[in-house]
């Protein structure tokens, strides 16, 4: 299968390093796509925000401006809340992602809201809402210093 770039929305001075799937997305100003992104429909990527190689974001997430998404990040819309897969995209959660947000490489976000200012450590399980500014890690992430 080759990659594509297929109804996308995109600012100004995007820079995008194929190979990539980005289909039916929004792409804001001044960002940077690494290579092996998949970026899905119904995704946001708020202005001049970073993602990195191998990184994954799902239908129904939202990032907000100025954020960093490090390599191999992987975001969840569908919790198998039915005992597997939903097949009705109805089904999905959503993410939301504040601005200044920077996420480690290799962490996993499951449909939660982070709040602006936050940093999410390498390897991390982001399992729930974050609504304070603060330097999280772990498996589930947890706060380990306020910011």
């Amino acid at each position: 299968m080759t990659s594509q770039i297929r109804d996308v929305v995109f600012g100004k001075d995007v820079k995008v390093v194929q190979p990539v799937n980005l289909y039916d997305c929004s792409i804001g100003d001044n960002c940077f796509i690494g290579p092996f992104v998949e970026i899905q429909s119904n995704a946001i990527v708020g202005n001049r925000t970073r993602v990195q190689s191998h990184s994954f974001i799902c239908d129904g997430v939202t990032i907000g401006e100025d954020c960093f998404i490090g390599h191999g990040v992987m975001f969840i819309n569908d919790v198998f809340s039915g005992g597997g897969p939903a097949g009705d995209r109805n089904a999905w959660k959503k993410t939301i992602i504040g601005n200044g947000v920077s996420i480690g490489s290799n962490a996993t976000l499951l449909p939660v809201s982070i709040c602006d200012g936050v940093v999410i450590g390498a390897g991390a399980v982001v399992t729930k809402d974050i609504q304070e500014k603060g330097i999280y890690a772990g498996n589930p992430a947890r706060l380990l210093r306020r910011l």
